[in-house]
C-alpha cells in the first residue's frame, strides 16, 4: 500500500494522470472517499494519462460515462445513487467490472461482488482544506 499527500486539486489530478499512464487493459480502479474528497479530480487525471482529451464529468445521474478515444477506452462509473448490489446489477453495471479498457468506479465501497482480477483500490481522505491523503494499492508509482 502506498500513500501520496496531495496539497491541491492539481496534485490529485497529477496523481490520477500518473495512474492513467500506467493503466493496462482490464484494470478496474475503485475510488473511495467522502463527497468532495477529489474522486472526480483523480478521474480527470486518469483520463488525461490515458490520452483522453474529452471533458470528463461526474456520472452521478447518468451512472456511467464512456470515453472511447484514448490509448485505452475509459468507463467512469458512479455508484453513489445505487445503495445495494441488487441496484447495481439491475442497472447493468456489472459488465464494466471486466472492461476491455479501464473502468474507474467512484463509491467502490458499494460494490459487494467479487473483485475483478486486475483491481486497484484508491482511497482519498480529506486532511485539511485542499490537503488530501491518497492511499493506494501498489501499482509502481
Amino acid at each position: 500500500m502506498g500513500t501520496f499527500i496531495s496539497l491541491s486539486p492539481e496534485d490529485t489530478h497529477r496523481f490520477g494522470e500518473r495512474l492513467g499512464q500506467l493503466a493496462q487493459a482490464g484494470w478496474v480502479i475503485g475510488l473511495d472517499g467522502d463527497l468532495g474528497a477529489g474522486k472526480t479530480h483523480c478521474v480527470k487525471g486518469i483520463a488525461k494519462g490515458l490520452g483522453i482529451s474529452e471533458r470528463v464529468t461526474s456520472p452521478t445521474f447518468a451512472l456511467v460515462n464512456e470515453y472511447p478515444c484514448g490509448r485505452l477506452p475509459l468507463a467512469h462509473l458512479d455508484l453513489y445513487r445505487l445503495e445495494t448490489m441488487e441496484a447495481i446489477l439491475g442497472a447493468g453495471l456489472d459488465e464494466y467490472f471486466e472492461p476491455r479498457g479501464v473502468a474507474v468506479v467512484e463509491w467502490m465501497e458499494r460494490w459487494t461482488g467479487v473483485l475483478p482480477l486486475h483491481f486497484l483500490r484508491v482511497r482519498i481522505g480529506v486532511l485539511d482544506g485542499d490537503k488530501r491523503k491518497i492511499e493506494y494499492d501498489d501499482f509502481g508509482a
